[in-house]
């Protein structure tokens, strides 16, 4: 009985681990906050795979808090000087190619951001997988030999999001996002995420290239690889203004 009794313990640990004083949704909140900081600055290549061409645009982005972001296009030069700025509930953006301010509508947010698998609820976070959702803690699994716990977040029934399910492997000792799967609404998986080639960013250990990989779209996949990442900079609110968008370099 004793046997069996440890038996059944042990079995609990592996299929739903305690991750000791931390709820589930602490611990996504820690490992969006170690992303984001106060503020950020970064910039970043991101490169568009697809069977018979590559493409890559080469990127800078700024944030603060949750409420504001900014990310600018550099190259190549077609593309040059778009912008996309999220303010508070507002997302922009700015075409200069045809001097025209956009303002983007929630219906979009599900849309590719610039041809690539992300999509512009992805690069503007206009949800908060913090506060748009209900976080249970699944169990811990390894990825890329690392433990992780594995959290099943659920939309809140009146949050504005464009996932019907995201379930997310987060690293026990570091809080870094190593992989997610994005469900639409008929629990059908839509993308894959997955984070790798840890290293020191900004003073933090964190994944320098985001590889999002569509499910039903095979050949496909869009690399974000990090190349300088700042935090906690002052960034003054009026910097995330859309006339700021027009003409930040």
């Amino acid at each position: 009985m004793k046997t069996i009794l440890m038996s059944l313990l042990l079995l609990a640990w592996t299929v739903a681990p305690p991750a000791g004083d931390l709820t589930a949704k602490e611990i996504v909140a820690k490992a969006d906050k170690k992303m984001r900081g106060e503020t950020s600055r970064a910039e970043m290549a991101m490169k568009i795979v697809r069977p018979s061409w590559e493409r890559e645009i080469q990127l800078k982005a700024w944030s603060k808090g949750t409420e504001y972001s900014l990310i600018l296009v550099t190259a190549p030069a077609r593309d040059k000087g778009t912008a996309f700025l999220k303010r508070e509930k507002e997302i922009w953006n700015w075409q200069p190619t045809i001097d025209r301010v956009v303002k983007l509508p929630p219906s979009m947010m599900m849309q590719s951001w610039m041809g690539s698998d992300f999509t512009n609820d992805d690069l503007v976070k206009e949800s908060s997988i913090v506060n748009d959702y209900t976080h249970e803690l699944a169990g811990r699994e390894t990825v890329n030999g690392r433990a992780c716990y594995k959290i099943d977040m659920t939309p809140k029934p009146d949050a504005a999001v464009v996932w019907g399910k995201v379930i997310t492997w987060i690293d026990t000792q570091d809080f870094m996002q190593l992989k997610a799967e994005f469900y639409d609404e008929d629990g059908y998986l839509v993308n894959t995420m997955l984070g790798k080639d840890i290293k020191k960013l900004g003073g933090k250990l964190l994944p320098a290239t985001l590889e999002m990989i569509p499910a039903d779209k095979e050949g496909h996949k869009t690399v974000i690889r990090y190349e300088e990442l700042t935090f906690d900079e002052p960034i003054q609110t009026g910097f995330f203004s859309v006339q700021n968008m027009k003409r930040v370099r």
